[in-house]
Parts: C-alpha cells; sequence; structure tokens
C-alpha cells in the first residue's frame, strides 16, 4: 500500500509538471485568461462523473461559505498568476517559488491556526525565506513583474492550504468544484477583450491542460490515503527536476545560478520542515502542494 502511494504521488507530480509545460506553450499563444477558462472546463469533464456520484445538493450546503469563497478566490489567483509568470520566464524558475509553499504554510500555522511551530522550524523558515530572496533579487534593476506574479502566486497557493485545512471537514468535490467555478468566472472575465478562437486541435490541448491537472490532483490524493504524508510530502520537489528538464528540452530554458542555489535552500529548508513535523506529530495532508497551478 505504500509503494502504490508513493508510485501515485511521483506520478502526480510528474503529470502537475507535465501540466506546467502543457500551460507555457500554450500561453505563448493564448491569453492567460483564455487559458484558464478552457483548462476550468477541463476540470469538469473529469469533475462532473465524481459530482453525479454525490447527494444531489451537496455541493451548496457549505458549513462555511465565507471561507470555501476566499479559498476559491486564492486558488484562481494562484492559477492565474503561475500563467502570467511562464510567460516570460523558464519553468523551473516558476515552480522553484511555488515550491517555497509549504514554508509559508508553517510560518502562517503559527498565526492562523495557533500551532505551535518551535526555534528550529523559525530558523529554517528564515533560511527558506533568504532562498526566495536570492531567486528574487530583489534590486531596482533585476526584480521583474513576472517575478512578482511568482510570488504572488505562491503566497496565495499556501493561504489556500491553510484555508484547505480550517476546510477539512468539506468534501474534496465540493471544494475543487468551487474553486473550478472561479477558474471559469475570472477566466471569462479576462477572456473579454482577448479572445482568440482555437483550432479543433488547440481546444483539444486547452482542455487536455485541465483534465491532466484534475487526474494529477485525484492521484495525489489518492496517494494521501495509501502512505503517510510525511513519506510523501519530500516527493513534491521531484516537481523541480521534471520542471528542469522539460523547461530545456521543450523551451530551450536554463534557470540562472541564483534560481538554483535558492531552490536547494528552500529544497532543504522544507526537508527540515516535514522532518521536524514528523518528529513533534505528523505532517498534515494540507502541507503537500497538489501541484503548482
Amino acid at each position: 500500500m505504500v509503494v502504490a502511494g508513493i508510485l501515485l504521488m511521483l506520478l502526480g507530480d510528474f503529470m502537475f509538471a507535465l501540466n506546467d509545460a502543457l500551460g507555457k506553450w500554450l500561453v505563448a499563444t493564448f491569453s492567460v485568461g483564455q487559458v484558464v477558462l478552457i483548462r476550468s472546463i477541463g476540470f469538469f469533464l473529469v469533475l462532473t462523473p465524481m459530482l453525479m456520484r454525490q447527494e444531489k445538493g451537496t455541493v451548496f450546503r457549505i458549513a462555511s461559505p465565507g471561507l470555501v469563497f476566499l479559498r476559491a478566490v486564492l486558488t484562481t489567483v494562484d492559477t492565474a498568476c503561475f500563467y502570467a509568470a511562464v510567460v516570460y520566464l523558464p519553468l523551473a524558475d516558476v515552480m522553484s517559488f511555488y515550491m517555497a509553499a509549504p514554508i509559508y504554510v508553517a510560518a502562517l500555522s503559527h498565526f492562523f491556526l495557533g500551532e505551535n511551530v518551535g526555534w528550529r522550524r523559525w530558523m529554517a523558515i528564515t533560511l527558506g525565506f533568504c532562498g526566495v530572496l536570492i531567486m528574487l533579487r530583489p534590486s531596482t534593476s533585476a526584480l521583474s513583474l513576472a517575478s512578482v506574479y511568482a510570488i504572488v502566486g505562491s503566497l496565495a497557493f499556501a493561504i489556500s492550504l491553510i484555508l484547505s485545512r480550517l476546510l477539512r471537514g468539506t468534501s474534496d468535490a465540493t471544494l475543487v468544484t468551487w474553486q473550478t467555478i472561479g477558474g471559469i468566472v475570472l477566466g471569462a472575465v479576462l477572456t473579454i477583450s482577448a479572445w482568440k478562437t482555437p483550432s479543433f486541435g488547440e481546444l483539444l490541448q486547452l482542455l487536455l491542460l485541465g483534465i491532466v491537472s484534475c487526474a494529477a490532483h485525484l492521484m495525489i490524493t489518492r496517494s494521501l490515503k495509501l502512505a503517510p504524508a510525511s513519506t510523501l510530502a519530500p516527493l513534491q520537489y521531484t516537481m523541480l527536476i521534471w520542471g528542469a528538464l522539460l523547461g530545456y528540452f521543450v523551451f530551450g530554458d536554463v534557470p540562472e545560478s541564483r534560481i538554483w542555489i535558492g531552490s536547494a535552500i528552500i529544497v532543504l529548508a522544507g526537508l527540515f520542515i516535514f522532518h521536524r513535523q514528523k518528529v513533534k506529530a505528523v505532517v498534515p495532508p494540507e502541507n503537500v502542494p497538489k501541484g503548482v497551478s
């Protein structure tokens, strides 16, 4: 069972990286809004059979509608910022920023969830932030708008993970349905003045973006039921490897040295945080990102 969980996590991570590479390919032709819109429709193609098996009206019976709405907004911002960033930055660069999400979660959990974070984890969190700063290279001459998109998106992603923990009593299908609706609404608004009619082949690619993403999400969710989250959490960093390989072979992108250094620091800090959470208790499943877009 544990081996099956590990394999599903690795396959899910690969599919997310593949999804991100396809998204980068498509935003070179279509607007971010159009990609988000049709991707969300593709998501529904996988989601609808799951919803049909649920009790009627379950999606609309929500205990904390405000938190569900906020989570839907944040996941939509996360997706849109990711695609806006990969228009200009190498895939591995953007994925490196998103890999810092568990570090943000560890820091924010202390303030929003009242969780006790020991001094060792605070040191790792500080180290992780230093890794982010190295990647950002925050000077007036180097800090780009695309980097800002990546950091805003990764923060939105991290806060949505915190909200997922607060909403753990709400079914995955309900949460994913509302975040998908959020993607459709934002995508439709952003596409009003930027619609480009896709060919049949391009439409299939745009829909495939959502199908692959949803399938990867389901694989990772299933893997968490087969193996301990503390075992699976570090495997998320394999997405960096896939991102670098796909970026190089598909787009010819070679990340700068600061990205490699910063991401290495983030990975080390993240692994230490996972280790300390395992020692103190157990790594919450919500600390395992379900993909970077």
